[in-house]
């Protein structure tokens, strides 16, 4: 019967699995999936770590992962760090005591405890969006450079002077980390057009609330960009919130673009110019990795770091009709 439901390892004659299969459904049996991973010691369960599940971005990306693992069988759970490195270590502990198939990790900056707990546990881990400095393992991302030059370019192809930036938190890694390289995209656009970036470059949290309260002060000052490209697109709906409330039109008075195109991107007013990464494709390929079995810590990869390309969405808050 094992042969039949787990489809292997040895073939079965088809007559035989045609009377394996009525004796499972007159009988209605059901496998124990528990008794299955105490034998193979894993589950059918992958585990993902993920900041902030509450940004559009990383909710986007989670389901994508969830719908690329059911394709393969498993099921997903799902962990919020909170940026906190205390709850990394938490889901990293949890999901490896419970012999997870793999681990999908969106880490900003892990810090080193944890890369010893997954040393420790010789887990297979795939990284997911960002590349911590912490941990060497198999990584799948978007051009994340390449797209912020691309939306940097646009701007200023509209005429602008110049173009502002918003960027991350203080705490920012300066290397890995998608804002970190949203920002030297900035900076290398900028200068390619001869334009100083000096006082342009301005802190800002990733979501939409208080990236608001930033651009309030920012767009209520007496040195107002004429045109501000975000770090992601949740920044960018605070800032044209904050646009809004001050009556400052946008795109006329004031060009916004982001980053992520996550859906609501298309559903604001005036619809948000940003940069797509393909978030299905970048979920199926880390499932597809984490799931090999070449995939682990300490042992042989075939490609240390899959890159998808990135790609400018354009709408109306640049100025495009």
């Amino acid at each position: 019967m094992s042969y039949v439901i787990n489809n292997g390892p040895r073939p079965v004659a088809p007559a035989t699995r045609e009377r394996v299969l009525a004796a499972i459904k007159e009988l209605g049996y059901r496998p124990d999936r528990v008794a299955q991973a105490m034998a193979s010691r894993r589950t059918d369960l992958i585990g993902m770590i993920v900041p902030d599940a509450r940004q559009p971005f990383f909710a986007e990306m989670a389901h994508a992962v969830e719908q690329a693992a059911a394709e393969r069988g498993k099921m997903v759970l799902v962990g919020n760090s909170d940026y906190r490195t205390e709850r990394e270590i938490h889901y990293l502990r949890a999901f490896l005591g419970m012999r997870v198939s793999g681990l999908i990790l969106v880490s900003q900056g892990m810090s080193e405890q944890a890369a010893s707990e997954i040393e420790a546990w010789d887990a297979r881990v795939v990284l997911l969006h960002e590349r911590p400095e912490a941990i060497d393992d198999v990584a799948v991302v978007t051009d994340d450079i390449g797209g912020a030059q691309l939306a940097t370019r646009h701007l200023l192809e509209h005429g602008h002077p110049y173009v502002a930036c918003l960027g991350g938190v203080p705490n920012t890694p300066a290397v890995g980390d998608p804002v970190a390289d949203h920002v030297e995209g900035w900076r290398r656009a900028m200068q390619e057009a001869g334009r100083s970036t000096e006082g342009r470059l301005f802190e800002a949290p990733y979501n939409r609330y208080d990236a608001y309260q930033v651009a309030l002060k920012l767009l209520a000052g007496p040195d107002r960009p004429p045109a501000i490209f975000c770090s992601t697109d949740d920044q960018a709906f605070g800032v044209l919130r904050a646009a809004r409330e001050l009556r400052i039109d946008v795109p006329t008075e004031l060009a916004v673009a982001g980053f992520d195109d996550v859906k609501e991107a298309a559903l604001t007013d005036p619809p948000l110019t940003t940069v797509f990464s393909d978030r299905p494709a970048m979920a199926r390929a880390a499932v597809d990795l984490v799931l090999d079995d070449a995939v682990r810590v300490n042992g042989s990869r075939r490609e240390r770091v899959k890159q998808f390309p990135s790609a400018l969405v354009v709408r109306r808050s640049c100025g495009c009709h």
